[in-house]
């Protein structure tokens, strides 16, 4: 798929069909992720990939807006590990194009997702560390959600030329 096309049609999908991410989607998926940009090229992410079912049901316990979650087969939490900071505070950033890589190179294998923030939210971070038994000083940062579409990609145009401004506001 053309990355213009994935990106320009690149939707929140909360309805998945039962169809099974392969390991083979999964692993592209993981790949672009950790190919995305951090900060000094520090790369602080860790990847926990839930195929389990009671696992995936136990989610909206922890994260009041991800139901869909019960639909889908796969669901990736992106968590940092502090240690591997050179630039403290900028985990958030590193782990915010990891998951926008996930998600474009989910789109591209035809893999619907859905981002559902868990940082700043103190009580779904720390929630997502106690269900996933994250160790110390790893911080849970975004929860995404996966599966094939039940609704079909579509085409929305969101350009807003008036939100561009050249050389000052």
């Amino acid at each position: 798929m053309d990355l213009f096309e994935a990106i320009h049609t690149r939707r929140s999908i909360r309805a998945f069909t039962d169809a099974p991410v392969s390991e083979t989607d999964m692993d592209a998926i993981l790949r672009a992720a950790m190919a995305a940009p951090s900060a000094g090229n520090e790369q602080p992410w860790h990847f926990v990939a839930i195929t389990d079912r009671e696992v995936l049901d136990a989610i909206p316990s922890v994260h009041p807006y991800a139901a869909m979650v019960k639909t889908a087969p796969l669901a990736i939490v992106v968590a940092a590990e502090h240690a591997l900071e050179k630039y403290p505070g900028n985990w958030v950033l590193d782990c915010s194009a990891a998951v926008e890589n996930l998600m474009l190179a989910a789109r591209g294998l035809g893999i619907g997702s859905v981002w559902c923030g868990l940082y700043p939210q103190a009580d779904r971070m720390e929630g997502m560390a106690t269900l996933l038994g994250l160790p110390e000083g790893v911080s849970a940062h975004a929860l995404v959600v996966l599966g094939h579409p039940s609704p079909d990609f579509k085409r929305v145009d969101r350009f807003k030329p008036e939100r561009i401004h050249r050389n000052r506001w």
